[in-house]
């Protein structure tokens, strides 16, 4: 076990409140039939390190014959990540890939230039009653690697580093952290873990990145003498020393951070560091010229496709 160094074991609240910068409280949005809890971009706070968009999908139940269809859609300048902590999701892309993605595993798409994928509830989980929850996270590129020929990579659960300690169980899913790190290659200094806490269980934040925050998903926590429950987002303030702890029915987060990137332009499904790349990849969506430009569709999902936005 690595962690950083805690705080004092009798004094789990030494910062003030005001080590917590930004407290976002998400806005529900409707994707298509199915509701999302949506953390970033916030009025308040744009990113976290590069993490740029964060949605908490579900909890949700589907009987039996329903399911998620997210179509064919793009995405450029980013990477995202899916992690599921129940049922399942099919992501096929434009590379050719065709990857059921399981709870505790990674799906990590790098976006680059110009990447177009679907994301669907598979045939044989329609079959019969199921449940859907996750959360799924863009992480803006760095300048120097926006124009990076688009990949895919799948990560089970038992290749990522876990880490276990006195009721605290930490996966860490991207980047590093607490001496360990992440097998999917990222692009920028970063962090992005799975925490759960047991009632009263303690674990500090990293202290040796830039940008941290965490996002309450299950249960809740104690942070400078204050309670939060699920559905939070926190940001706290460079360099101060914070220590997390888990409430009456304990709680699970997710944490993440990293190094800042410069602003970041966002429309529809584009991330970019100019608006010129993003009226770019928008022309070329709408001329629809599949395999002739930066955007085909999965060779094995071309039946439909979403179209871009009028505005």
């Amino acid at each position: 076990m690595s962690w950083n160094p805690a705080l004092d074991p009798g004094c789990p609240d030494a910062v003030g409140l005001d080590a917590i910068e930004t407290l976002v409280v998400p806005r529900a949005r409707d994707i298509g039939g199915f509701e999302v809890r949506r953390a970033l971009p916030a009025p308040r706070r744009r990113m976290v390190g590069p993490f740029v968009f964060f949605d908490q999908m579900g909890p949700a139940a589907f009987v039996t014959g329903q399911g998620i269809d997210v179509r064919p859609h793009p995405h450029i300048g980013l990477a995202t990540v899916t992690y599921l902590y129940r049922g399942e999701l099919q992501h096929r892309d434009s590379l050719g890939s065709n990857q059921t993605i399981h709870p505790g595993a990674v799906n990590w798409m790098v976006a680059g230039k110009g990447i177009t994928h679907s994301e669907r509830t598979g045939a044989e989980t329609r079959e019969a009653p199921h449940e859907l929850f996750g959360i799924q996270t863009w992480v803006a590129l760095p300048e120097a690697h926006e124009d990076d020929l688009p990949s895919f990579s799948h990560h089970a659960r038992h290749d990522l580093p876990q880490l276990e300690d006195g009721g605290v169980v930490l996966r860490l899913i991207l980047g590093r952290a607490y001496g360990e790190t992440a097998p999917a290659k990222v692009f920028s200094e970063l962090f992005y873990a799975d925490l759960t806490l047991s009632p009263g269980a303690r674990a500090p934040l990293p202290d040796d990145h830039e940008d941290r925050g965490l996002y309450v998903v299950e249960g809740s926590i104690s942070v400078a003498g204050q309670t939060f429950d699920a559905g939070r987002m926190m940001v706290f303030r460079p360099g101060d020393r914070i220590t997390v702890a888990g409430g009456e029915r304990g709680a699970r987060l997710i944490l993440l951070g990293g190094a800042t990137l410069g602003p970041r332009y966002i429309w529809w499904n584009f991330v970019a560091s100019s608006q010129e790349r993003i009226e770019a990849a928008k022309d070329e969506w709408r001329k629809a010229e599949w395999g002739r430009g930066r955007f085909d569709l999965p060779p094995d999902d071309r039946d439909e496709f979403i179209p871009a936005p009028e505005k």
